[in-house]
Formats: structure tokens, C-alpha cells, sequence
């Protein structure tokens, strides 16, 4: 085996490593909600994710992969540039998931391979089309997330109206789970393309095989690629991102059952039609502005000081990303054993502290002592402002 082809299975490696890392970081856009109501136990809500993550391999295609498998030109995206970009998305996704903050995986993977595509070949190594696609969606999906919610949590409480149903009610925990399934699906069938189009990249820039593109340009790939790659981001949500999952769940907003509903509405709308338009959206982005709209429609407002940190991060992940990246490709290039020395210093510094991080992380356990129960939220927050009258019904 030649050293090309070692090359091509570890950045594959690598950049199932980055899948398992979506998963995990972002296991909150689907299982926040459910787990902040009590919805579902919290150890058993990264399971519920993970199954749906996975099972969206078998419905979708494959229109979010080509997007991403473009952004870098075939010529440019080597073995150098691919492992730049996933170490830049890497690096971002343990960094915002270590504070907490729910940033964009996506949005981290796509600067990733804008930096390493313009330390490659400047300009010209980028297909501009497919990033002017993200971009739309960087401002889109927050802004169509957190209306479909806001909206459907007017129509929540008109049912409540109807009903008599108290906002803990059992059918709008039903219905969450209901929904969250079906972010669950959307984070899979969004995100794990991702990591299909990055490999694609890899072996159509290579050479190697297992890609190919036909007459119309569209990216075709072996099984096993998107096999590995929803088996991988399902791992990753299985695993539990947990300190995200606290600040999505508890900290933006204060959830019930009723706005849980109104924003996994939300979240799904946003993620279901970017990915029918091949569009890879951020999950994260769609999932918090979602909560932010359901709890802002509900009468228990935002914490405005969190959203506004989850709002500079959004801004700054792909800067960033692409800057980490830019530079770890140009060390790659470095005469040979400067470019051993301290490609390699880098990467024992991050997955040391990544060994540290992940085995000094909060849990289930931890996340699921700070829910206060149903009865003592019913008791200190008031009733939702356009039901008042109609507030907890035994």
C-alpha cells in the first residue's frame, strides 16, 4: 500500500472523526427540547436521536453532499487541503462544545475548506456558487426557524384554548417526541452529508476511487461512504453532547411542552427545506432560534445575553475556521521535517486536550438534576400571556 492510499484512509478516518463530532456537538438541535420538558429521560434521549440520525440513510439522496463536495474545486482538494479543513472544524466543534456554546458544525466544516482551498490556490479554488449557497442559509434559517416557531406557538395555544390542555400537558409531549423525531431525521439526513461530500472531495481530488462525477457534474459515491458516515454522526449524538444540550435546553429559554412543540415546528421547516434544495444548513443555527421563537411567542421571553453570544460565534465560525485552516495547510507545506514537526506539535496539543475534554465532561446525570420538576415551573412562572385564564389544568 502506497503512501497516498495510507494518506487517503487516515484524513478518512479523520473525517469520520468530524462526523462523530457533529454528532455529539450537535445532539441538542434535536433532543434539547424533549429533555428540558421532561419529555423524555435524559439518558435515554441521545438513543431516540441516534436511531433517527441513522435512519435517514435510507430516504435521502444525496443533493447536500454535492454542495459540500464542491466547495472546493476537485483539482485543489488533495490529501493537505481535505485534512486542513476537518482539522479547523474539529478544532471549532470541542472548543464551542467544551463552553457550551451551540455553534454550527456545518458552518465550521464549510470554512474549513474555504481556508484550506484558498492556502491551496487562492481564488481560484473555490467554487463560489456553492458558498454563496451557505451564506443565504447562515441568514435564512435563524430568521425562517425562529417565525415557523414564533407562528406555530399562536396556533399551540389556540389548541390550548380549545382544549383546556395546561402547557405540560401529555399531548404536547407526544407531539415533541413526534417532532423531535423528525428533527432527529433532519439532522441526519442534513448533516451527515456533510462528511459524505468531504470524502467525496477527497477521492475525486486524489484519484483513489469510491467518487466520481457524471455527465451533469453531480457527485456519485461507493456505499460504504454514506453507510460509515450515518453510522458515525449517529455514534456521535449517541454519545451526548450534553453541556450544549444545557445551555440549549435551559438557558436560552424556559421550555414547556406546548413551546417545545413550536420549536421543534420550527426547527424541522427550516432543516427540511434546506435540505430538499441540497442546501447544508446549520442544525444548530435552525435548532436555537427555533427555542428562542417558541419562547418568545409563549410569554417566557429569551435570555437575551446567551442568544447574543450563540449569535457572535455564528458570525465568527467560519472566519475562524478557515484561518485555522489556511495556516495548518500552509505548515503542511513546509520543507519536510519542519512540516513532521509542527503539523505534528499541533496535533498532540489539540487531541490531548480533546482526550482531556472528553473525559472531564458533564453527563445525563448532571443536565437532568437542573430541570426544576413540572410542579414548581407551573408554580413560579405565569401562566402564557394569550392564555391567560386558561393556565394549568389539573
Amino acid at each position: 500500500m502506497d503512501l497516498l492510499m495510507l494518506s487517503v484512509i487516515a484524513i478518512v478516518a479523520l473525517a469520520l472523526l468530524f462526523d462523530f463530532t457533529n454528532g455529539f456537538h450537535d445532539a441538542a438541535n434535536s433532543v434539547a427540547t424533549v429533555v428540558a420538558t421532561r419529555a423524555l429521560p435524559a439518558k435515554w434521549a441521545p438513543a431516540f436521536s441516534a436511531f433517527f440520525n441513522f435512519v435517514a440513510y435510507f430516504v435521502v439522496g444525496l443533493a447536500v453532499a454535492n454542495t459540500v463536495g464542491k466547495v472546493v474545486n476537485s483539482e485543489y482538494s488533495g490529501v493537505a487541503v481535505i485534512f486542513a479543513a476537518l482539522i479547523g472544524a474539529i478544532t471549532w466543534n470541542y472548543v464551542t462544545w467544551y463552553v457550551g456554546m451551540p455553534s454550527s458544525s456545518s458552518h465550521a466544516l464549510i470554512g474549513g475548506l474555504i481556508g484550506g482551498g484558498l492556502a491551496a490556490g487562492w481564488t481560484d479554488a473555490i467554487e463560489w456558487s456553492s458558498v454563496e449557497k451557505v451564506l443565504m442559509a447562515i441568514v435564512a434559517s435563524p430568521v425562517v426557524a425562529f417565525t415557523v416557531a414564533f407562528l406555530a406557538m399562536f396556533l399551540v395555544a389556540g389548541l390550548q384554548k380549545l382544549t383546556k390542555w395546561h402547557d405540560n400537558h401529555p399531548a404536547f409531549k407526544v407531539g415533541q417526541l413526534i417532532s423531535a423525531a423528525a428533527v432527529s431525521f433532519g439532522h441526519g439526513a442534513n448533516d451527515a452529508q456533510k462528511t459524505v461530500g468531504v470524502i467525496a472531495a477527497l477521492l475525486l481530488g486524489t484519484g483513489v476511487g469510491g467518487a466520481a462525477k457524471d455527465a451533469e457534474g453531480n457527485i456519485t459515491v461507493a456505499e460504504w461512504i454514506p453507510v460509515a458516515a450515518y453510522g458515525a454522526i449517529a455514534v456521535g449524538t449517541l454519545w451526548g453532547g450534553w453541556k450544549i444540550i444545557e445551555t440549549m435546553g435551559l438557558k436560552i429559554t424556559t421550555l414547556h411542552a406546548n413551546s417545545g412543540v413550536a420549536a421543534n415546528i420550527g426547527a424541522v421547516t427550516a432543516i427540511f427545506g434546506a435540505t430538499g434544495y441540497g442546501i447544508p444548513i446549520s442544525t444548530t443555527h435552525a435548532a436555537a432560534s427555533s427555542v428562542a421563537g417558541g419562547g418568545v411567542a409563549s410569554g417566557r421571553g429569551m435570555n437575551v445575553r446567551v442568544f447574543g453570544e450563540m449569535v457572535v460565534a455564528w458570525i465568527i465560525t467560519i472566519p475562524a475556521t478557515a484561518s485555522i485552516a489556511f495556516f495548518l495547510y500552509k505548515m503542511t507545506q513546509l520543507p519536510t521535517a519542519a512540516a513532521w514537526l509542527s503539523v505534528g506539535s499541533v496535533l498532540f496539543v489539540l487531541f490531548g486536550w480533546i482526550a482531556y475534554a472528553m473525559t472531564h465532561s458533564i453527563g445525563a446525570e448532571e443536565v437532568a438534576a437542573e430541570i426544576p420538576p413540572e410542579e414548581v415551573l407551573e408554580e413560579h412562572i405565569p401562566a402564557v400571556p394569550h392564555l391567560e385564564g386558561h393556565g394549568p389544568v389539573e
